[in-house]
Formats: C-alpha cells, structure tokens, sequence
C-alpha cells in the first residue's frame, strides 16, 4: 500500500489580531515604564540649581599617581573607617559601619575595640581631655572615654534633631565644631538622595562642654560634611559636598560671626577635611566631578527619573583616589592622586600626623597612610602650582 501523501508544516503566519496583540503589550509595557520613571514616588524634591562648569584635572588639579605607594592598614578588620583620630601616643581609632570603633597600635598593627556606639561612628576627633569626640550619623554628638564609656553629648539643636551627624574638630578648650549633613536625609539614605535634592539640609554647629549646649552656627548648606579649625582658631572650615565647595565661618575678629567662601568650584566632590596645626588643611576629594550629575542640577524632574532607575544606571563615582592640600588663603600646595587599578578608593578624609598623612574610607575594608615628601611643599608627582586665585569666588 502507498503511503499516503503528508502535508509539510512550517511556522504560522501572524494574523492581524496577532499582531494587533504584539503592539498592544509592547505598548502597555512602554506606558508602564514611562509611568514609573515619571510618577513611581521617591523621597526627594528637587531643587534646581547651576552647577559651574568643573576644572580640568590639569595644572595644579593634574592626574598623578603620587598616593600608589601608600601602605594599606587594618585589611579586613571591618567595613568603612571614614576618619581616622590619632592620640598623643600615635595610637590610630576608627570606626566602622557596624558601631565599633576600634584602636590600632602605631604600626597599624593589634587592632583592640575600644567601644561600639551601635550607630554608624563617622568624624573622629580628640578633646584636650583625652575623651575621643564621635560624631555618630545615628545617634549624635558623643564622647568615649578611655575604658570606653560613650556619654551621649547632643542631640538635637534649635528643635530640630541631628540625621546626618557627620565630622567633628575640638578646639583647645574643649569646644566641638561638627557637621549635620542633613536634617532630612539619615545616614541609610547616605549622601545620595540630599545631594540630588539640594535642598540645603546642612547645619555648622558648636557644642560647649561647659553649658552642655549646642548651637546653630550655619543652616542651609547643601550636605555640610568636613569640618576643621585653623591654625588660630580664628576660623573653621566646612565643606559643602553639593556645591562641590568649602565654606567659611568667621570665629574671632572684626569677621566674627559672618561667613564667605574659602575655596570654590572643586574638581571633585567634597568629604572630609582637616588641618594639621601648622597652616596646612588637608581635603579628601570622594571622586572626581560627575559630568551627567553636574548637567542633571538645573534639571529636578530628570533627577527624580535617575533615582529611580536601578544604581548601575543612576550617575556613578570612579576609583579615584584624590587629596588636595591646601594653605589658610585656600591655594593648592599638594596634589596626590591614584586613579590606577586597585587604588584606595574612595578616600574620605586625610588625617596627617607626624610626617604620615592617614587616608580613611567610607567603603573599604581598609585604611591607608602615605609618607608625605620631607618639604612643605612637597615634590615630584606630589607638587601642585598655586592656583592662581582661580579656586577663590
């Protein structure tokens, strides 16, 4: 018997309804997603603002690799040792994102806990009286003593809690100059969602052991961060992290009370700062400047868009490590970068002692220190020009 005769089958043409199906769920998929990244709430109100143009990373701003050699400490002890405090002795104290803080021995070496605030320990400075000064996101202004009793010192100024308590320098009566980076925005949120805001949460203020307390020197700063004190005393520095600048604030003289810019239009984002005691201040740069957030300040709706879209799409920092130090008129004395691979990264205060500048980090699982040049204004790789008045508004 013959077989009988079968039909070939290939695939089924798409009739109209098919295709009519297709555009619709593409459609839909289309006006789902613009609905989201247009209206899905997020936390933040943007506010538009002009961000200058930044300077080329040349001239006394330009990329060396002056911070590879520097020696790595603590690997691995914990997550985020943002500042680093040195005692009398040249023991070193950080903290970590998990509450401790923690003490190394002048070699980096024999980590010992000293304490753990159960908040997130950020500035670290010491008092004349040998207490270590915190200036803890979570939980405010505190001071350790040396068996490790944490006394809670401020909360709250003016009525309005600390979110954001960030950096802290004492001066030599024992009065704390700190930073709260943002009234509105907590360390969970990190800098991020103040920043893309600029809503001017920032606060300067000044806690006086004697009166037990706080005051109001500055508000409306846009992520108010480092704080140091010059030389004299006679001024105290804050940087600006949204302004990408560092403000100062008059504390003697015919000046007091009133404030101006010191240094404005950095080449990177702003964090830590400190002064060494002898007219140098030394600033941490988080990462070189953001060309898609700086074009993204004049524009809050896209900001609210970016925040919504998954982290690896939103504006991202680079691995760049970068330190300016500067002198009490604001010009450039040093300048050391590493942008190569595996460098220390993001650093987020300088902290130098002796002829030893110590690197903290808010991310890593380390802290560094780098041998600073024997000459105070350094050489080689580690030299920048004056900058001729161009970092002065």
């Amino acid at each position: 018997m013959a077989a009988p005769c079968m039909q070939a089958s290939g695939p089924r043409s798409l009739t109209n309804a098919d295709l009519i199906m297709k555009k619709i769920i593409a459609l839909a998929v289309i006006v789902t997603l613009a609905a989201y990244l247009l209206f899905w709430p997020v936390s933040i109100e943007p506010v538009a603002w002009q961000a200058p143009k930044a300077p080329a990373l040349d001239g006394p701003f330009a990329t060396n690799t002056a911070l590879r050699n520097s020696k790595i400490i603590g690997e691995d002890q914990g997550t985020g040792p943002e500042d680093v405090a040195i005692n009398d002795d040249g023991y070193l104290y950080v903290g970590y994102d998990d509450g401790r803080i923690v003490r190394f021995d002048p070699n980096g070496q024999n980590p010992d806990l000293i304490a753990n605030t159960e908040g997130r320990p950020l500035g670290l400075d010491f008092s004349p009286s040998g207490d270590l000064i915190v200036a803890d996101g979570y939980k405010g202004l505190l001071s350790v003593s040396a068996s490790g009793a944490i006394t809670i010192l401020s909360t709250s100024a003016n009525g309005l809690d600390y979110r954001f308590t960030d950096d802290v320098d004492v001066d030599s009566n024992g009065i704390a100059y700190f930073s709260d980076a943002s009234s509105k925005f907590g360390p969970a949120m990190h800098a991020r969602d103040d920043i893309m805001e600029h809503g001017g949460h920032g606060r300067l203020l000044r806690y006086d052991p004697n009166t037990e307390q706080a005051e109001v020197l500055l508000d409306g700063l846009q992520f108010a961060n480092g704080i140091a004190l010059s030389q004299n005393e006679d001024f105290v520095l804050v940087t600006e992290t949204g302004n990408y600048r560092i403000v100062r604030y008059w504390l003697k003289g015919e000046k007091a009370g009133s404030h101006d810019i010191f240094m404005d239009n950095l080449p990177g984002i702003p964090d830590g700062i400190s002064a060494n005691g002898e007219g140098t201040f030394w600033l941490a740069l988080f990462s070189p400047r953001n060309a898609i957030l700086d074009s993204l300040s004049d524009k809050p709706l896209l900001r609210k868009v970016a925040l919504r879209m998954p982290s690896f799409l939103q504006p991202q920092t680079v691995a760049h490590g970068f330190v300016l130090g500067l002198d009490e008129q604001g010009q450039v004395t040093h300048n050391l970068q590493d942008n190569s691979d595996g460098a220390f990264a993001p650093i987020t205060s300088a902290e130098q002692h002796g002829n030893t500048l110590y690197l903290g980090s808010l991310t890593e699982p380390r802290f560094a220190a780098f041998t600073l040049p024997g000459t105070a204004t350094a050489t080689a790789t580690a030299t920048a020009t004056v900058h001729d008045g161009a970092n002065k508004q």
